[in-house]
This record gives structure tokens, C-alpha cells and sequence, in this order.
């Protein structure tokens, strides 16, 4: 079975504004009513996120949907890799990336989604839930804990794809514009961004391919890399066969 994931740099799934891409996340699973385990860690395990994706995925998409809560329920062990364990599909929701990363470390919770990988379970995500696939993120995490003094910052991920990914990069947080610093990170960390729009997905096939999708046709995804000193923007073109992953790193 081949192994997926899917991240969805952002959108709605309230005006089903990411339709397209999330029946593309239902193809890869091979089944017509797969089991999604909706994590809204990032969210602090919202209510309302929850019963959206039971409309969206549950009523409107046809899946079989549960929900992982890790802070408001405190689940044991043997109940988080249960719920793991019955998925097809996880989906992880969008919001504070970092406090999301610290309890899935501090739980366990990132060594089994890394062992429902490579079982076959495809793992997809919006937002936070793009990033955390990645060796690290651009992220707004910081905006939640003071709204009127922070800045973006880097939060190591998964490190199931390589790269530094910037979700929403045709958007901004508070006002501040994701794409320029996104630029300024990669000028001072270097390495290969991985810029996803909001509407546009990319999904990694066995960590070997990839392909871009989107959901609006002006949706994009880019390469940011340094070249002789300065940051570079490369569009990944959006093609229906898969292309090698090796080809995002060239320069």
C-alpha cells in the first residue's frame, strides 16, 4: 500500500472551499466511506471546528468521522492509539502549531502518527496541520499567546517531508504578511521553503513523488530558496502526473 500525505495550505471548509483537494485525500485512501480521525490540537480541541468537520466530512463528503481530543479529555494511551489505529484518514485542523507540537511530543502522539504512516494511513491538514508533516514550519503560534507583540517563528515538525513549509503564503496573520517574512527566514536559515497558497495542496507519495492540487484555479504552491545571495521564489507547476520529489531541491 502506498504511503500519502496531503498539505493543504489553507481555506475554508464551512463555504467547502477545499472540496477538490479533500476528495483527492478520500481517493487515497481506496475506500468510498473511509474513517477520518479529526485532531483539532491546534485548535485547543475546539467544539465548533469538530462539528463542522463532522457536516463537511461526515454529511457532505459521506466518511465515517471520530475526533481525537488530547486536552479536554485527557485519553489514555491505549485510547489514542485505538483511535489511530481505526483511521484511514487523520486530519489535523488548524491553529497554534506550536502547542500542538509540544503535547503530541509530550503524549506519544507523533511516533504513532509517524507508525500510521508508513502502515498506510493517509495523513492530511490544513494550515498547522500542513506544517506539522514537514522538518519545520513558518508559523503564527505566537500571535495566540500575545496578539499585540509577536512574531513568526520556525517549529520543527514531523520531519515526514523535507523542507520549511509556509502555509497561507498568499495571506497574512494580523496583518502581517506571511510571504515577506517567510523570504526573510530563508535568507537567514537557507535550505528549501516550501510555500503552499491558500486553496492549493500538494500531496507526497511515498516520500518519492508529488503533485500540486488546488481547489481555485488561482491557487499556488512555490520553491523559496537562496540563489547567489538572494531569496528566490520558483513556482511548482501544477501538472496530473506525479514528478519526482528530488526535483524540488534544484536550484
Amino acid at each position: 500500500m502506498s504511503k500519502a500525505i496531503v498539505a493543504i495550505g489553507g481555506g475554508q471548509i464551512r463555504t467547502r472551499g477545499t472540496a477538490p483537494i479533500d476528495r483527492e485525500i478520500i481517493r487515497l485512501s481506496h475506500k468510498k466511506n473511509p474513517r477520518l480521525l479529526f485532531i483539532p490540537t491546534a485548535s485547543s480541541d475546539s467544539e465548533i471546528y469538530w462539528k463542522r468537520v463532522q457536516k463537511y466530512f461526515g454529511d457532505f463528503l459521506k466518511c465515517k468521522t471520530d475526533v481525537l481530543f488530547l486536552i479536554r479529555e485527557h485519553p489514555s494511551p491505549e485510547r489514542i492509539l485505538s483511535k489511530i489505529s481505526w483511521a484511514d484518514i487523520v486530519y489535523v485542523g488548524g491553529g497554534n502549531t506550536l502547542q500542538m507540537m509540544r503535547i503530541w511530543r509530550r503524549l506519544g502522539v507523533d511516533k504513532l502518527l509517524i507508525s500510521a504512516y508508513e502502515s498506510g494511513t493517509v495523513l492530511c491538514g490544513i494550515s498547522a496541520g500542513s506544517i506539522c508533516w514537514f522538518d519545520s514550519g513558518h508559523s503564527d503560534s505566537m500571535c495566540f499567546y500575545n496578539p499585540r507583540k509577536w512574531k513568526y517563528i520556525r517549529v520543527k515538525g514531523l520531519g515526514l517531508i523535507s523542507g520549511i513549509h509556509c502555509p497561507h503564503y498568499n495571506s497574512e496573520t494580523l496583518g502581517i504578511p506571511r510571504r515577506a517574512h517567510f523570504r526573510e527566514m530563508i535568507q537567514k536559515t537557507g535550505g528549501i521553503g516550501i510555500a503552499i497558497e491558500n486553496n492549493c495542496a500538494i500531496e507526497f507519495i511515498d516520500g518519492q513523488f508529488y503533485r500540486v492540487i488546488a481547489s481555485k484555479p488561482y491557487a499556488r504552491a512555490y520553491t523559496v530558496y537562496k540563489s547567489g545571495g538572494e531569496v528566490v521564489a520558483r513556482q511548482i507547476r501544477r501538472e496530473k502526473q506525479l514528478a519526482p520529489v528530488a526535483s524540488l531541491a534544484r536550484r
